[in-house]
């Protein structure tokens, strides 16, 4: 769960550190006092988009740092590189050039790494969602949340992608007559063109490396003169090989005298050797040096053909001769294709009858599941005080695709004798918000993340339907952290936690605090929710008898 909220110069937030309970945690204060901030600075450590604009104005950068306890050890850690603490702390710093710099427990991670380990301990539900229950494209997908049918998904996956790759491959050689004849002349051509020019792999660098010899060929027949003369000596003057033996010579003299010339007269002799097999080598390269103007003219002719080839074909011979051995293949593909496509047909009508069962299996089973969340729903709208409502998952066959052969939409209606209906077009905002929240709280059992955020999703909700809501977020906080954004004195009253978000002016500049409440304090800020900033006796009596004090 999150325990600890640390921010810094995140929009009017200069400064604050706030600490989160276990249980029910509610966070009110006036319309702009900066409880949006908050779930800005939460989303920026769970990895979400954080923008410039979030840094406040004067400063250079933001920082959110939120510590987690009771973290489990997720496979994220050793996937990541990253020491796993049950205590995980995460740290975001952002710029005011776009930079952003993310650790977890100290190591450096990107953002994008950041947002799979924040998905894993914190769901945030905010109005927006309401829009995505209304959108039919989103319905597949919540039910194969609730589902968990992974496995049958990726089998039909499989079997699905493997039928499509042969619808390609039949498609690609379906080609008309006409167009398939035009297709084997140009291949034809080109084959012939490639193997007149007999290629050989490798020969445009090897005649590239002869060309370049050839133009220098005088260059290097001097140079190679010279470095003889220097190493065997010539007429006038003594060569390198030369004077290091005389020099070892001498050392050998010295040698008979003392000992401490051996060393130096062997590691001579050994330096004598290797420059007379240099002297060698180089005076054979001198002697095989050969060059004529028409091997020249005959490898600019050679490589003008390849140079044709390669603007055709590819960057080297050796892309030429894959390009001429694709098109071989292709060509007999073509020649051959009508036997090659019926073999294709036959091997189709297997490959679709294994994606339409494996459809046939995830349909049923999300047909079982579609039940059991219908079923669960209605339990949990019961409860928000919507008894009368009617919800079904209705399933419409369509031809297969990479999500199955189903289309999913949640019908509704929110009153007895009316007729069940796309969600969009009969149910109110309230009414939204409490599917939503019996939605999410269904979806939510699912999985293991221990910390919920609820975003303002009573809006629209009042009187004994608001009850409700607080009454459900209550009991889902038994089993869950819950931290609630609201305006609503009946989900504030129920608080374990509860946190008022102020907002004041100092010298010109806007300053938000975040402050934990006392009985006391909690008892003036339901007053100042039930009756607006004129707090008197009789609000102040409701307040207390809200919080049954």
């Amino acid at each position: 769960m999150l325990s600890l909220l640390h921010i810094e110069n995140i929009a009017v937030i200069e400064c604050a550190d706030i600490s989160f309970d276990k249980g029910f945690n509610i966070l009110t204060g006036e319309t702009g006092a900066g409880k949006s901030i908050v779930i800005d600075a939460i989303c920026a450590i769970l990895g979400e988009r954080a923008y410039r604009d979030m840094i406040r104005t004067g400063t250079n950068k933001a920082s959110v740092r939120g510590v987690f306890t009771d973290v489990p050890e997720l496979a994220w850690f050793e996937e990541n590189g990253v020491e796993y603490d049950p205590e995980t702390v995460i740290h975001r710093e952002i710029f005011l050039d776009g930079k952003n710099i993310c650790r977890v427990n100290g190591t450096l991670v990107s953002v994008n790494i950041l947002h799979k380990l924040g998905i894993q301990l914190i769901n945030i539900h905010g109005q927006h969602d309401s829009a995505s229950l209304f959108d039919e494209s989103n319905h597949l997908a919540f039910l194969d949340a609730f589902d968990d049918n992974e496995l049958l998904r990726n089998d039909y996956l499989e079997k699905f992608n493997a039928l499509s790759e042969l619808r390609r491959e039949i498609e690609r050689l379906t080609i008309d007559a006409g167009e398939k004849l035009r297709r084997m002349e140009t291949l034809r051509f080109q084959i012939e063109e490639i193997e007149k020019a007999e290629l050989q792999a490798g020969e445009d660098d090897a005649l590239e490396e002869r060309r370049k010899v050839l133009q220098n060929a005088e260059k290097l027949s001097d140079g190679l003169h010279v470095t003889t003369e220097c190493l065997y000596g010539g007429e006038d003057t003594h060569g390198a090989a030369a004077l290091l033996d005389a020099a070892q010579r001498e050392l050998a003299r010295l040698s008979k005298y003392t000992d401490s010339f051996s060393e130096l007269q062997a590691r001579l002799n050994d330096l004598m050797y290797q420059v007379q097999d240099v002297a060698e080598e180089v005076r054979d390269a001198r002697d095989g040096l050969s060059y004529s103007n028409e091997e020249l003219e005959e490898i600019e002719s050679r490589l003008d053909s390849i140079h044709r080839l390669r603007r055709k074909y590819g960057a080297t011979c050796v892309d030429i001769l894959a390009y001429l051995e694709s098109a071989k293949q292709e060509l007999d593909e073509i020649t051959f294709a009508d036997d090659y496509v019926e073999r294709l047909k036959s091997k189709l009508d297997k490959v679709e009858n294994m994606a339409m069962d494996a459809a046939a299996v995830l349909r049923k089973s999300r047909q079982a599941a579609a039940e059991r969340l219908s079923e669960q729903i209605l339990s949990e709208l019961a409860q928000l005080d919507m008894p009368r409502v009617q919800f079904s998952c209705e399933f419409t066959q369509v031809p297969l695709c990479a999500n199955g052969g189903d289309a999913v939409a949640f019908y509704m209606s929110a009153n007895a004798g009316e007729a069940l209906k796309p969600l969009s077009k009969v149910a109110s905002g309230g009414e939204l918000a409490r599917i939503m929240l019996a939605m999410k709280n269904v979806l939510a059992q699912q999985d293991q993340v221990a910390t919920l955020i609820f975003d303002e999703v009573d809006t629209g909700v009042s009187g004994r339907a608001a009850q409700r809501v607080a009454e459900k977020l209550r009991r889902v906080a038994q089993n869950k952290q819950v931290l609630c954004v609201t305006h609503l004195p009946q989900l504030a009253a129920l608080a374990n936690t509860h946190l008022l978000i102020s907002k004041e002016e100092r010298q010109g500049r806007t300053y938000t605090t975040v402050t934990p409440l006392d009985i006391e304090g909690r008892k003036r800020e339901l007053a100042r929710i039930i009756g607006g900033t004129n707090i008197t006796e009789t609000t102040l009596k409701s307040a207390e008898e809200m919080l049954n004090i």
